[in-house]
């Protein structure tokens, strides 16, 4: 889907010059002739990850329900997979993060750069609790996979709950009022950006461009959805969920059109959306390290600032690029996944010797 991979490139591209403007020495010091640039950045860039919310909507929709019906057979084991599809190559980029803050710390003093992991503050991260049990986030983005994970669990349920109910089409309206909820109740509170009904607005959005895509189907879902959205906004205008609504009825339109695997045709782009995980996991890490060197070396001009962060932007794509290929890619991903397993049935195999002897 090439429209689906140029929005994910775009989105990554926005989210990692957000990072870069957010934090650092770098940042303050190209700020000084380019404010407005580092100040719009760091306000709007952000909004980005609203294109990452539909989209896992829409996809998981098309995976998990793709004509409305669920077509998984058992929940826990379809989150599980999940679980482990995410976390493997996120814990291999927080090992990263952990290092880059220890070099850091060794050559400047910021706020941004995270302390010295506690072993229970790692075990949440593991277990993608930190941010709901109050741990400082050992790199930036960390909270969006857990989002991301509990998004995917709530989608499970839900559909799973709506195919227990029998009633024809019970399990994506169920998806849609959860959406609509979230949209007039939760994105409003700010305390519950923590969990994943804060963000369910968007992502029900995407899972329901999915189903307009249906034969029949276009001008009703679609309507139905910018309804529910637009009526949000006139009870709180909120500039996230208009652009989460953009791209959810833009994913609709051209899924229906057969533009979404046709456009846009460009490899390099295709390549930046594919690899959009890996830079979202490892682009901390080389903003620390960028930030480190800027002020070891005593570089001050806004000039060398500037190269600095184009060097970090550019850095950060190819550290992507290398972590997708050697991490985050199936075969390797598969390969740790299998040591894991071997180890504990090893372990598991030598408890009664133990015990007996």
């Amino acid at each position: 889907m090439p429209l689906v991979d140029a929005l994910k490139a775009a989105a990554s591209q926005l989210i990692v010059l957000h990072h870069l403007a957010a934090y650092g020495p770098l940042s303050e010091t190209v700020q000084q002739v380019t404010p407005n640039l580092i100040a719009w950045l760091y306000d709007y860039a952000r909004m980005a990850v609203q294109v990452f919310l539909v989209i896992g909507g829409f996809l998981a929709a098309r995976s998990l329900a793709p004509r409305g019906e669920p077509t998984f057979a058992s929940p826990l084991r379809l989150v599980a997979r999940r679980y482990r599809r995410l976390v493997l190559p996120y814990l291999a980029a927080v090992g990263l993060a952990i290092a880059a803050a220890a070099l850091a710390r060794r050559w400047m003093i910021d706020d941004f750069i995270p302390n010295a992991p506690t072993l229970a503050q790692w075990l949440a991260h593991a277990t993608l609790l930190h941010s709901l049990l109050g741990y400082e986030a050992l790199s930036a983005g960390v909270w969006y996979v857990a989002i991301d994970f509990q998004l995917f669990a709530l989608m499970v349920a839900a559909l799973w709950l709506g195919r227990r109910s029998r009633l024809p089409w019970a399990a994506p309206l169920l998806v849609l009022a959860l959406s609509a909820l979230a949209l007039f109740w939760f994105n409003r509170n700010a305390d519950w950006d923590n969990w994943a009904l804060y963000f369910f607005g968007s992502y029900g959005l995407g899972a329901a461009a999915w189903w307009a895509s249906g034969r029949g189907r276009l001008v009703s879902w679609l309507g139905v959805i910018a309804a529910i959205a637009i009526a949000a906004l006139m009870v709180d205008f909120r500039l996230r969920i208009a652009i989460a609504l953009a791209v959810a009825l833009a994913l609709g339109f051209a899924q229906r059109t057969g533009w979404l695997e046709r456009w846009p045709d460009i490899r390099p782009v295709a390549f930046l959306g594919r690899i959009s995980y890996s830079l979202f996991l490892v682009h901390f890490p080389v903003c620390l390290v960028a930030n480190a060197i800027f002020v070891e070396y005593d570089f001050e001009s806004a000039g060398s600032a500037a190269v600095g962060m184009l060097l970090a932007w550019g850095t950060s794509i190819a550290a992507g690029a290398l972590f997708y290929r050697w991490v985050e890619s199936t075969a390797p991903n598969w390969r740790i996944a299998g040591f894991f397993r071997f180890l504990a049935g090893r372990l598991s195999l030598r408890s009664p010797a133990r015990s007996g002897s």
